[in-house]
């Protein structure tokens, strides 16, 4: 019996479609991603931001190719190769990208080294909050404005990005109201969701729906399911 989740949309829609296309050329640095995922997005828009010439190659986690796993045995999107050498973890390519590509701007980690070690510490205490509201407010506090360390958009906005991208559909299914968050997250939110990189690499709708239905059904069996279920970080 086929696992569930290997009948996914194969591929990219919308605004990432062609975001794909105009990335199919040989490159020196290869982004393996899952255009469903939101810790893949993280890197494709820091990879978008910064301008970072790469090849873009769609992976289905399910039927996994035998290369993808000699570069990568966890098998999870994004990973990036670099002239036969690999990488993965979303935050730990963020970074990658900002220590490799030191000419592409913007800056993603601000440069002075007290404001670098903030944002970057920041960043892992929100993921691990239990309360969402809660998270979002603490975070709100600390956003100089427009973006988390002020003018520049920044490595602490990509790992935010894909998930408030995705708000709506807690709002639809879970009763989120982004309003009762205040502190000005809404307007934060909004910045996040409207920036071009995130337009860029963002699929349509309704094949976004049918994977996040499933884990609204709790049938979903990426890892990233199978840890919610058991109470373990994400993968």
């Amino acid at each position: 019996m086929a696992i569930p989740d290997e009948n996914i949309h194969p591929i990219a829609t919308g605004n990432a479609a062609k975001t794909v296309a105009e990335h199919q050329a040989k490159q020196d640095l290869v982004f393996y991603s899952g255009w469903f995922c939101p810790f893949n997005q993280r890197v494709w828009v820091s990879l978008e931001e910064k301008g970072i010439p790469y090849q873009y190659k769609e992976v289905n986690p399910y039927k996994k190719e035998k290369h993808f796993l000699d570069i990568n045995p966890k098998g999870l999107v994004p990973a990036i190769e670099y002239q036969g050498r690999a990488l993965y973890e979303s935050l730990v390519l963020c970074e990658y990208l900002e220590e490799a590509y030191p000419n592409h701007e913007p800056r993603l980690l601000p440069v002075d080294p007290f404001e670098r070690a903030h944002a970057q510490s920041t960043e892992q205490q929100d993921a691990a909050r239990q309360e969402l509201y809660d998270a979002q407010r603490k975070l709100a506090q600390q956003v100089k404005g427009p973006y988390f360390t002020g003018k520049e958009f920044g490595l602490v906005d990509v790992a935010n990005a894909p998930w408030v991208a995705r708000e709506y559909i807690l709002a639809e299914h879970r009763g989120y109201d982004g309003t009762q968050v205040g502190n000005g997250w809404s307007e934060y939110a909004e910045r996040l969701a409207t920036r071009e990189s995130i337009i860029k690499t963002t699929s349509d709708e309704d094949k976004l729906q049918v994977i996040y239905d499933r884990y609204l059904r709790d049938e979903a069996q990426s890892e990233v399911a199978k840890a919610l279920r058991a109470g373990r970080p994400l993968p």
